[in-house]
């Protein structure tokens, strides 16, 4: 499992960090063109926006894979260990789900368009190409959050670890940065 692992979290960082790289560089190249030459790409505005999908939909598996997503998990946190990871399980259930039927009706998708051949306007690509994206990403975060919930499973109650952005912070930075930081940035309001 680990080399799966390690192979989701691979794609999804270089697709992501393409797609993003790629988009805002093919933009910049159509906007000089159609400013300084007084000639546009056609195609340049379709293909920016699939390297842009396909971009945020590999960065939302990155951040399963990573547990980054945003989470409120005060009302968690606050409940007995028992009861939070009940709730825990109950919630990864649910989002394993969600995940693989999207996934799953998405492949279903990717066959009508596949049996219907229909291109996009102006690449003149297959759309499954495009479309791929919504199996593919959904169902590398299913796996993810199957993964997680296996683990979780397995994990005693006491053993529960919560992560909170907060503690991140105060672990990188010293209590004196932080308040600096707060300062500068309300100019000493606070």
């Amino acid at each position: 499992m680990k080399i799966i692992d390690k192979i989701i979290q691979n794609i999804s960082v270089f697709i992501a960090s393409f797609g993003i790289m790629a988009g805002v560089f093919l933009s910049f190249v159509n906007v000089v063109a159609r400013y300084g030459f007084d000639y546009s790409f056609t195609w340049a505005a379709e293909l920016t926006i699939y390297l842009f999908l396909w971009s945020m939909f590999f960065a939302a598996v990155y951040c399963f894979k990573t547990n980054t997503h945003i989470a409120i998990n005060f009302f968690v946190e606050s409940m007995p260990k028992k009861v939070a990871k009940v709730l825990l399980i109950v919630s990864k259930f649910i989002t394993i789900i969600f995940l693989s039927a999207v996934a799953y009706y998405g492949y279903e998708y990717l066959l009508l368009v596949i049996d219907m051949g229909e291109n996009s306007i102006d690449l003149e690509i297959p759309m499954w190409i495009p479309y791929l994206i919504i199996p593919l990403s959904f169902g590398f975060s299913a796996y993810i959050v199957l993964k997680d919930l296996i683990k979780l499973v397995f994990t005693s109650s006491q053993n529960l670890k919560f992560k909170n952005e907060h503690d991140d912070i105060i672990k990188e930075n010293s209590t004196q940065d932080i308040v600096k930081a707060v300062e500068s940035k309300t100019a000493g309001m606070l």
